[in-house]
């Protein structure tokens, strides 16, 4: 084998890969820093905010399931490729929006296109790193991708003090379309396609059909307490941080713009952080059960600060955050589980299925949290937040709770075939 060039397009595929789903964590938290100009711009009401928010998360949802049908199919290359280009157009039709009929569709279009992102790059990862090195890559992509996501907060909110939010999507959208190109010019499905001898995780048998691939993996019992736990968890901290947590802090505890969009950096920091170490120290262990627990306890517990309304001097509050991050972290191991739990040669639609459900979630919270916010009328007060905060609590219990179903893997392929039904 020649092993550099096998290194160099290994690097090329997670590096550009990765690119990709930087972006995405942007355009996913970039609400919640312009949410004051959205209001000044277009005069939006909380509701109003909510699915400006959530249109990004509806064809994200849609999308997961058939991004890893696509994935285990026509290969990431032209999946992501495609999906670059929809989230650049989306992008720049966002920055040039003249109403908010016109931002729903942009934030549509922009969660369409990013929507196959990272399903492509587990797919890249299972095809050109073994299944030991599969936590920590995905640790690394949750980290670079989170890094993202902080360029959606304090700097974003600082750099729309000197150029238009609109610039700053222009920008954005030039950015996906070179990198489009940069993906289809270099980035390869499997070693193979390189003239180059497969990786063991690469060397999977191929399955009938795509059809019969999802029916596979939705019918397996091992693939829904994953999707539960996601649904409840990641759906209430992506609703919470990308989006109502600025509006909770500046409205209800009066903090200034740039303190909340401080706390939101440390919930994103702890959260890359925390995949990253929760990944290699899972690889490490052999075991995948014991960090997703004991942090999903964490994440609920995180909530106790949001519900009571507690008013912590702000290097308590700002380290309360950063555990709501670092507790969150732990739900990224289920998607090693759920490529540990199915076939391998499904695990761009196991993946796609369980991710599914946590833009699921958000895509239904943000908009329920804005109507529950609108009830209180003209004014909203710290009481109302906290009752917005005790809902989303309530939807991160039924996830933790999925989270004692999920079956331990010890970081390898634990899928059995189910025995045939007697005649």
């Amino acid at each position: 084998m020649d092993s550099r060039r096998y290194r160099r397009l290994r690097w090329l595929a997670f590096g550009l890969g990765a690119t990709a789903f930087v972006l995405a964590f942007f355009h996913r938290l970039a609400p919640g820093a312009i949410v004051t100009d959205l209001r000044a711009t277009f005069g939006a009401s909380a509701t109003a905010l909510g699915f400006i928010a959530a249109f990004y998360f509806y064809p994200y949802a849609a999308m997961q399931l058939p991004s890893g049908v696509l994935a285990d199919s026509i290969g990431p290359r032209r999946l992501f490729t495609a999906g670059s280009i929809v989230a650049g157009v989306g992008s720049i039709l966002f920055a040039f929006a003249p109403s908010v009929g016109w931002l729903l569709a942009a934030r549509a279009l922009v969660g369409l296109g990013v929507a196959v992102a990272f399903v492509s790059v587990l797919k890249l990862i299972a095809s050109w790193y073994s299944e030991r090195e599969f936590g920590t890559w995905v640790g690394v992509l949750m980290l670079l991708g989170n890094l993202g996501g902080v360029l959606a907060t304090v700097p974003l909110a600082w750099i729309t003090q000197y150029v238009s939010w609109r610039e700053v999507f222009a920008v954005a959208g030039g950015l996906s379309l070179v990198l489009a190109l940069c993906i289809w010019l270099w980035v390869r499905d499997d070693p193979r396609d390189a003239g180059l001898p497969s990786g063991a995780s690469a060397a999977v048998p191929t399955h009938a059909g795509w059809w019969d691939g999802v029916v596979r993996v939705a019918t397996n019992r091992d693939t829904w307490p994953g999707f539960v736990m996601h649904l409840g968890m990641i759906g209430s901290y992506l609703t919470f941080a990308g989006l109502w947590a600025v509006p909770y802090l500046t409205d209800g505890l009066g903090l200034s713009r740039a303190a909340a969009t401080l706390h939101v950096t440390m919930m994103i920091l702890g959260l890359a952080f925390g995949s990253f170490a929760v990944g290699t120290l899972s690889d490490r262990m052999g075991r995948r059960l014991p960090l997703l627990r004991a942090l999903a306890l964490l994440y609920l517990l995180s909530w106790l600060p949001w519900i009571l309304g507690w008013q912590l001097p702000l290097a308590a509050s700002l380290a309360s955050a950063a555990l709501m991050g670092i507790g969150i972290s732990g739900a990224s191991l289920a998607w090693a589980l759920a490529k540990e739990l199915n076939p391998p040669a499904l695990a761009g639609t196991a993946t796609s299925l369980v991710n599914t459900a946590g833009f699921l979630g958000t895509a239904l919270f943000q908009p329920m949290i804005g109507w529950v916010l609108d009830r209180a009328g003209a004014r909203i007060s710290l009481d109302d937040y906290r009752v917005a905060a005790a809902v989303l609590a309530g939807l991160a219990l039924s996830g933790v709770i999925a989270a004692f179903l999920i079956r331990e893997t010890r970081c390898r392929n634990a899928y059995v075939e189910p025995a045939p039904r007697a005649a």
